[in-house]
């Protein structure tokens, strides 16, 4: 990673944020079924990947980026113990089928778990999710939610600033998420093809940026490995990590020809950063 600026002054402390890469694969997850090609068949690990979704950590506090339908055996596989939020980037099947899961950490908190989206995601999820937003939900072993709707205005989150970016999805407006002040910071962006003008503008000196980088050939709803390298010039991150990865990439031999700076993520990635806490 390249080196962060001079602290700012003012700086009352340091956040540090752990952020673990729960699934860094695409829809259909890799291997993908009835696919016997060379990554679905390979024996790197880092070449088999879940539907994507990250956790980042500060504070004493988890903040889950979307519920993939693999969420249960992440939850498993990467010794999740607390859950205190969860972002939503847009509500299709891969990124919100798992939401049944959190019930237990729901037993553990012993009350609603906060979810931050835009409206039209609250409602799909209220819509697929319907019995978790019933009266008598808190009487049964559903989800227990506390809905909070996101209109792209920056909000805090203990004791962080969160700032909503969006993005195209095709000709579809989705989010991703900036943690941190300008300057410094993560932000995970994912699901996207395009990412409008206002939006590159709040993500200026980042430590860490997450990007769509679904494959070689064009996509008419994500981003391809050169059209996000090309990004990664523009913005001007510390470090880049794509995500999203269909199996037409060997993690190997895609990241082998990156510059330094930029990886290629796998399930189960971590990253430590420190980020300035304004005074």
């Amino acid at each position: 990673m390249k080196p962060a600026p001079p602290l700012p002054a003012g700086a009352a402390a340091l956040d540090r944020l752990r952020v673990v890469v729960l699934g860094s694969g695409t829809s259909a997850g890799v291997p993908t079924v009835l696919c016997d090609c060379a990554v679905c068949t390979s024996t790197d690990p880092r070449d088999n990947r879940m539907r994507p979704s990250v956790l980042v950590e500060y504070n004493g506090h988890g903040v889950l980026i979307d519920t993939t339908p693999d969420f249960r055996q992440q939850a498993l596989r990467f010794g999740i113990r607390k859950i205190d939020a969860i972002l939503f980037t847009h509500a299709h099947a891969d990124h919100i089928l798992g939401l049944d899961d959190i019930r237990p950490f729901n037993f553990r908190r012993k009350d609603p778990i906060p979810i931050y989206a835009d409206e039209p995601t609250l409602a799909s999820i209220r819509n697929v999710f319907r019995y978790a937003f019933q009266e008598a939900a808190a009487e049964t072993p559903v989800p227990r939610l506390e809905p909070h709707i996101l209109d792209g205005a920056p909000f805090e989150l203990f004791g962080l600033q969160i700032v909503p970016v969006r993005v195209m999805h095709g000709k579809h407006p989705i989010y991703g998420f900036r943690f941190g002040a300008p300057g410094y910071g993560v932000a995970y962006l994912t699901d996207h093809s395009e990412i409008p003008a206002e939006s590159l503008a709040l993500l200026e000196g980042l430590d860490v940026l997450f990007l769509d980088s679904l494959r070689h050939r064009p996509h008419p709803t994500h981003s391809t490995v050169e059209r996000s390298l090309k990004y990664v010039e523009q913005i001007k991150p510390r470090q880049a990590i794509f995500t999203h990865i269909a199996h037409d990439l060997a993690h190997e031999q895609t990241e082998s020809k990156f510059p330094e700076h930029v990886r290629l993520a796998y399930d189960g990635m971590e990253l430590q950063v420190e980020i300035p806490r304004p005074a």
